[in-house]
Parts: structure tokens; C-alpha cells; sequence
């Protein structure tokens, strides 16, 4: 009876603890040393939110998504944590999707080509790049055996292979090129066909990403803050003249795309971030047709952090395809970032941002 009594008592307590430590603790009497975890959870090395640990040894997907108007809104798109923008030819912006929970997701995209500087920014997270086709400038890093890539098309313009492309589709309800689509189980079945890795990869990933801050940084700490109610990249991305407005009551930006709310075509939801990042790039025009190149990789960038309706000068700094970019203040200290989702506007040197 007392042995029950105390079985009772130290189960009531363990799974208290579960509670309190947000895992549940079960059977404090199993195997081994007496401790079973179920949802065990960790932080997210994109949000910094709780997150299952299962979910964060999944492998994310890196979208391509047009801004162009006759293609908004975007399915899928409001599950990005991550959320590059950068300057195509032609004067138009084109949107690097990072999405780790795509499991679930019904319908993704629309998808468009990629570039070659994508791929740049993409590797810092190991992961699946999903596209639809491409240009020659990309074509010896798309074929690379480290690259795990899912393609509508051929790979590079008119060249390469076309790995999973029977998993994407179209629908009537746009016209080409803005109907293309994949879902979450149709990349479960391309990578398992393809042999790519669901899991993230040891020999590459890197889980040491952004440095976030311990509660919430204001940035009141800085005497030189900038104001950052509103984020105007007008000057950078000419043709969606995107901005942000703060919300001081979510502690959030919403982002606007051609004058009106970016949404997401699933949940009807705006686009919201903790924090935006402008990120001043070295670039060049390489041809007549007007395609540009990015230096991504680079020791002497700077830019500005915006958050809580602040920002303040930053510098960054990459050394390599697969590790993470990292941003410092003028102190040369990593800056530390809030809770929760992150744009990133890969600005051309010379282009400046807005801010009011």
C-alpha cells in the first residue's frame, strides 16, 4: 500500500515537472533512468519559439516566390520564418520562403525560378530548395551533389535536370507563369524518391544562427536609435515598393506589398515580423538582359536592424555558403534579436531605406 502510495505521489510530481518544463514526463518507473519524454520541446533556431524537438531536426524547404501583383497572394507564405527579398532583372523583387513546418501545407507557391545568390543565402540552412527553373549563371551550383533541389522545370534555363518536377502542379484558377504549385506531402514523395534527407544534415547544417535576445530588447539601449514606426523600401524594391508598419500593440510589422496588406492565401492573414533586417549588398549587372549578381559572402556589409519600432546601424558579415550571416552593432557586439519571424531585404548598395 505505501509502495503504491508513493508511486502515486512521485507521478503526480513528475508530471508537474513535464508541465512546468513544457515536456510531458511519463512513467517515472520506466526503463533506464526512469525517464520518458513524449513532445519534448526546444527552441527554434529561427524563431526562438518552443517548437517539438522532432520539428527541429526536420530539414526546412527554401521557396521561391514571386512579388509580381498579378501573382499575390501567396499560398504558404505566412509560415515562412524567414523571409529574404532581393532585386531580380528587370526591376523586379523576388521572395526567398524559409518554412520548417511545410509538412501539413496543402498548397505551396506559387513557386518561381531561382537565382544563383538564392542559393547563397539558402544553404545557411541546410535546406531542401524547391523552384521552377532557373538561369545558366546558377548552373554549376544547382548540379552540385551538396544542393538537395526540387525544379518544375529544368534546373538552369534551358539546361539540367528537372529532380521531382512530377510532384508540382498547376491550377486554372491564374495564368502561367503564376499557377505553379507544390504541396507538403508532394515534397515528402519527391525527396523520398530522390534519396534526400527529411532530417537535417551533420555535415552541414549549422544550428548557430541568430543570437537571440534574453526577454525583449527595445533597443532603448542605443543613444543613436533611429525611429522605426514605419519602414519604407521604396528606393530599394522599386516595383512592389514594399514598407512595414509597426503595430505597438503585437509588438510586430506587418508588411505591405504594391500599397496594400501582403497576405497569405491560405489564412487571409497579413505578414507579420519581429524583426526586420535591411542588409546592404555589393552587386553588379552582368549582361544586357539586365541579370545582377550579389556578393552574399563578405566581411564589410552593413545595414539596419529594425524592431519594437527602433533601429539602429548594423554590420554583417558571411564566410561561407553554410554558415550563418551574423550582424553586429557599431560596439562590434551580435545584435540580439526578438522572438518571432525575421525579414530580410537584401538591398543593393547605393539603395537606401526609408524610415520614419
Amino acid at each position: 500500500m505505501k509502495r503504491k502510495t508513493l508511486i502515486k505521489r512521485l507521478s503526480a510530481a513528475a508530471l508537474a515537472i513535464g508541465l512546468f518544463t513544457g515536456a510531458i514526463l511519463l512513467d517515472p518507473f520506466a526503463a533506464g533512468d526512469g525517464r520518458v519524454f513524449a513532445d519534448e520541446q526546444v527552441h527554434s533556431v529561427y524563431t526562438n519559439e518552443l517548437i517539438p524537438s522532432a520539428q527541429a531536426s526536420q530539414r526546412p524547404i527554401a521557396v521561391m516566390m514571386p512579388t509580381d501583383k498579378k501573382a499575390q497572394p501567396s499560398y504558404g507564405i505566412g509560415n515562412a520564418k524567414v523571409l529574404y527579398e532581393v532585386m531580380e532583372e528587370g526591376e523586379i523583387s523576388r521572395q526567398l520562403a524559409i518554412i520548417d513546418d511545410w509538412q501539413g501545407l496543402s498548397r505551396i507557391g506559387n513557386i518561381r525560378s531561382c537565382r544563383d545568390y538564392y542559393i547563397s543565402l539558402a544553404t545557411e540552412w541546410d535546406p531542401i530548395l524547391v523552384h521552377f527553373g532557373g538561369v545558366y549563371y546558377m548552373a554549376d551550383r544547382i548540379s552540385a551533389p551538396d544542393i538537395n533541389n526540387l525544379s518544375g522545370v529544368s534546373e538552369y534555363g534551358s539546361g539540367g535536370e528537372a529532380p521531382g518536377s512530377g510532384y508540382f502542379f498547376r491550377t486554372t484558377d491564374r495564368k502561367a507563369p503564376h499557377n505553379a504549385y507544390i504541396n507538403g506531402e508532394g515534397i515528402t514523395n519527391a525527396c523520398n524518391a530522390l534519396g534526400y534527407s527529411l532530417s537535417t544534415r551533420p555535415e552541414h547544417y549549422n544550428a548557430a544562427h541568430f543570437k537571440f535576445a534574453e526577454g525583449v530588447n527595445s533597443l532603448e539601449q542605443y543613444g543613436n536609435a533611429v525611429p522605426g514606426s514605419v519602414i519604407d523600401l521604396s528606393n530599394i524594391f522599386t516595383y512592389t515598393k514594399s514598407y512595414f508598419t509597426y503595430n505597438p500593440e503585437t509588438g510586430l510589422y506587418a508588411k505591405n506589398l504594391h500599397g496594400k496588406a501582403q497576405t497569405d492565401a491560405l489564412t487571409g492573414q497579413q505578414l507579420t515580423f519581429a524583426n526586420v533586417i535591411i542588409q546592404n549588398t555589393k552587386w553588379s549587372k552582368r549582361d544586357a538582359k539586365g541579370y545582377l549578381a550579389f556578393q552574399t559572402i563578405d566581411s564589410t556589409g552593413d545595414g539596419y536592424y529594425f524592431t519594437k519600432g527602433r533601429g539602429i546601424h548594423i554590420t554583417w558579415k558571411k564566410t561561407s555558403d553554410y554558415s550563418p550571416t551574423q550582424y553586429f552593432d557599431d560596439n562590434g557586439n551580435e545584435i540580439q534579436l526578438n522572438t518571432g519571424k525575421t525579414y530580410i531585404g537584401i538591398a543593393q548598395d547605393g539603395r537606401a531605406v526609408l524610415y520614419s
